[in-house]
């Protein structure tokens, strides 16, 4: 079995619990795709529920986090770690300044300059939708969980006929 260390563990864990969207300690087949695809894996649906199965070690249709550890360990190398440091290098891409938060202001002139201009309304909107803790800016914690929640709407949508 493979060594993973305290700092990949506690990454993972942060991940874990970001994709965890109700915070019951466990991941619902959403949300483990979801966790899945940030970790740059593409499983199909029933890819998906033959792993919930094959993970789900208690039964009872969800992956508490040591279930996680048990089946990633032995194959766990740093390409989550690498895609970690992708998503935060997105992150700083809107934070200007570097402060650590995105404000309205980043976040237009950011989506201006990917020539994906949003209106006052739409952003507010976006804004209100990703700042989970109504402090007025995103967090890389939110700026995280608002694209994991895309990646559920994405794996929820019917597939192309």
């Amino acid at each position: 079995m493979a060594t993973i260390c305290s700092d990949e563990l506690k990454q993972l864990k942060e991940i874990f619990n970001r994709f965890d969207m109700d915070n019951d300690g466990s991941l619902t087949q959403l949300e483990l795709a979801a966790l899945l695809r940030s970790l740059g894996l593409r499983p199909t649906g029933d890819q998906i529920t033959t792993m919930l199965a094959n993970m789900d070690a208690n039964g009872n249709g969800a992956i508490e986090f040591d279930e996680l550890v048990e089946v990633l360990l032995p194959d766990m190398d740093q390409q989550f770690l690498v895609d970690q440091d992708r998503l935060m290098q997105v992150f700083q891409s809107f934070d200007r300044d570097g402060n650590g938060y995105i404000t309205l202001v980043e976040l237009a002139a950011k989506m201006a300059q990917m020539k994906q201009p949003l209106t006052y309304n739409e952003l507010t909107e976006l804004m209100q939708e990703a700042d989970t803790n109504g402090d007025g800016v995103i967090s890389f914690s939110e700026f995280a969980n608002i694209l994991a929640r895309s990646a559920v709407d994405y794996l929820t949508l019917p597939a192309p006929s």
